[in-house]
């Protein structure tokens, strides 16, 4: 009697420490600050700039998302033609902090600088952000390369796909005379 319930004592502090040490749970955290993302992508100082939601791009960007923005601007981050992005896009019920640089109209880095869902945190890992190097906007202004999804963290990762084509879009705009003001 005394060994079976030691066994099941081991068995449950076994599965405790299991359950502590997985990915879901160690998910959670603030990665990287906006400024020391910008910092690590531009060797030289960037301009900060702001990109104004007009209710044209208000419109596009609510299409992207399939939600409304909120916000009257954008900041962002420029040195000659590579933009630097900081976003946020709801997972499952949280906000994920997103930093995307877009180069000559395609994507050149995805981080993920804060996770805050209990599950998903996936997204999070280079190999999973790697996918998306290379990636431009497509007419339809959906990605125009596949990216793999991650069991377990399906509405990470489309939070993910909406927020690189998002930064796309208004990377598109910056070449806009009309972009900052």
């Amino acid at each position: 009697m005394f060994k079976s319930m030691l066994n099941a004592l081991l068995l449950v502090g076994t599965a405790l420490l299991t359950s502590l040490s997985s990915p879901m749970v160690m998910g959670k955290g603030v990665y990287q600050s906006g400024p020391d993302f910008i910092a690590e992508v531009f060797e030289q100082q960037a301009s900060a700039k702001v990109l104004w939601l007009t209710n044209d791009i208000r419109q596009q960007a609510k299409y992207i998302l399939g939600r409304p923005v909120s916000g009257l601007r954008i900041r962002y981050h420029q040195h000659g033609s590579k933009t630097a992005w900081i976003l946020e896009e709801i997972g499952k019920e949280m906000p994920i902090t997103i930093g995307v640089v877009v180069e000559a109209n395609k994507i050149a880095q995805v981080k993920i600088l804060a996770y805050r869902e209990s599950r998903g945190g996936e997204v999070r890992y280079p190999a999973y952000t790697r996918q998306y190097l290379g990636a431009a906007l497509k007419d339809n202004y959906k990605l125009d390369q596949s990216i793999d999804g991650i069991t377990g963290a399906t509405l990470s990762v489309w939070a993910v796909n909406k927020v690189a084509a998002l930064a796309l879009y208004y990377h598109s705009l910056t070449e806009q005379p009309t972009a900052d003001r």
